[in-house]
Parts: structure tokens; sequence; C-alpha cells
């Protein structure tokens, strides 16, 4: 979502495009909303806003009320847009309404942000804002991954680091983020003399696996030979996927060294 008060021109909705609009006035034949993310006014007809007989409006809209509504025909020329009601699914709404909210969720945070820095949301949306909104295409996705992942997803953006710092806390301090965890148990021995550094050695190169940003794999003894393995990540599917090479790693690794080694899990 990008605020139309930021923009150099004059935005206008798309044909075919689903709006967020608060109901301003309502007549007989009609009522005229104003499209939240636009600042717009547009009209919606009373014939556009059920597939069924409409015989009084307002059991249908009323002044204040928020709806989603597809845009039919725009007009810079004249200032004019028209909207339908009926024309939305109910799936469509729901999705359209998530979508709206996290936007709004999105600016707050924003907003937050630029109050502890002490400068304006303008400078910190075009710092950060915009390049996310580049990358991730939808703002709040963006601050989830660094609430979970830390501030280099906004760094790598190209948001300041001091600016992605902030961010980042106000993300982390809002959002709340989703950690699993998987575990389990590896039994390595090794006979040789130095079977413990090389039962070390399997162990730090299983931790040291290559993982996504925001996974965590801790190890630590149970009681020899057996050694707890856990794995934390933002969802299951990462976090099965980064036992999984890990547990493999160290069992290829204690197997070349002459050992042997089991996983049972957790």
């Amino acid at each position: 979502m990008r605020w139309a008060s930021l923009s150099e021109e004059e935005e206008w909705p798309e044909v075919g495009e689903l709006v967020i609009a608060t109901v301003d006035r309502v007549f007989k034949y009609g009522a005229y909303v104003i499209l939240d993310e636009y600042e717009k006014e547009g009209f919606l007809h009373i014939s556009e806003i059920s597939s069924s007989w409409v015989k009084n409006i307002r059991d249908f809209v009323r002044e204040g009320q928020k709806l989603v509504l597809r845009v039919l025909r725009v007009s810079p020329e004249k200032q004019h847009i028209d909207l339908s009601l009926r024309r939305v699914t109910k799936r469509e709404r729901r999705e359209r309404i998530l979508l709206w909210k996290r936007a709004r969720r999105a600016e707050s945070l924003l907003r937050t942000a630029a109050n502890r820095l002490g400068v304006t949301f303008e400078e910190v949306y075009e710092k950060a804002g915009v390049p996310l909104e580049d990358k991730f295409g939808e703002l709040y996705t963006a601050l989830e991954k660094a609430a979970r992942e830390g501030e280099e997803v906004l760094t790598e953006c190209g948001v300041p680091e001091d600016l992605a710092k902030v961010i980042t806390e106000v993300a982390k301090e809002k959002i709340g983020v989703s950690i699993v965890k998987v575990k389990g148990t590896l039994n390595l021995t090794c006979l040789k003399p130095d079977g413990v550094l090389k039962i070390k050695d399997a162990l730090l190169r299983a931790k040291k696996i290559k993982k996504p940003r925001g996974t965590g794999i801790n190890i630590y003894v149970t009681a020899a030979p057996r050694y707890s393995i856990v794995v934390t990540a933002g969802d299951y599917k990462t976090a099965e996927e980064v036992l999984k090479r890990a547990v493999e790693t160290a069992l290829t690794t204690i197997t070349k060294y002459g050992g042997k080694g089991s996983f049972t899990r957790d």
C-alpha cells in the first residue's frame, strides 16, 4: 500500500481494483463514499449495492460504515469514480480487509519508529517503506521478517542502518512472532584415543551448518553419549529441514572419524 499523500502525482484507482471505502453520505439512489487509500470521493449507485432488490438502501449501507468495493469506472477529468458492492465476493471482501488491516498496522509501526527518531513519518516511509514494499510487495510482511530475523532484512533492501535498527526494535516489540521448536537425541560414540574431540567436532559441525536467518540450533549433553539437539525456527517446515541436515552432518562426521551414531526423534 502506498500512501496517496506521499505521491508526487495524483493517484487514482484502477478499474477492477478492490478498494476500502468509508460511507460518507447516503441517499435514496445511492451513497457517496471516501476511498481511504486514495482520499477521493466515489459513488455507489443503488443498482450496484446488491444482486437482489433493494427496498431500503439503509438496510445495506450507512454513514461511517467500512466497505470493500470494486472500481467500475474512473474519470480523473470529471473527478468521478463509480463503484460496486454487489460485484465483490465474500472471499474477496475478507482478504481485502485483512490486507488493509496489515497495511494500517505497518503504518502505525513506522509512525512509532519516526517518533522515536524525531523525524517525520514521510521521511521514514520514503527511506524504508518504499524499498521494502518494492522488495516484499507488502510492508507488513517485511516487518514480520525483520522481527523474526533481525535488522539485516531491512538493510539488505537499502534501509539506512540507524533507521533499520529502530524499525526492527519496534517490530519486535509490537509483532507477535511465532517460534516453533523441534528436537531429538543424538547418540554418538568414538572409541579412538581422541574420541571425545571427534564427537565434539561432529556436534560443532552440526551446529554450524548453513541455515536460514532467524533459525537456531542448540546442542547440549543429556548424559554421554546422548546429546539433545533443539532447532527453533519461524515455521515447522524450516525447523524440520534444518534438524534433518544438522543430524545428517553429525552422523556423517562421526562415521568418517571411525565412530558410530544414531538419532532418535523426541
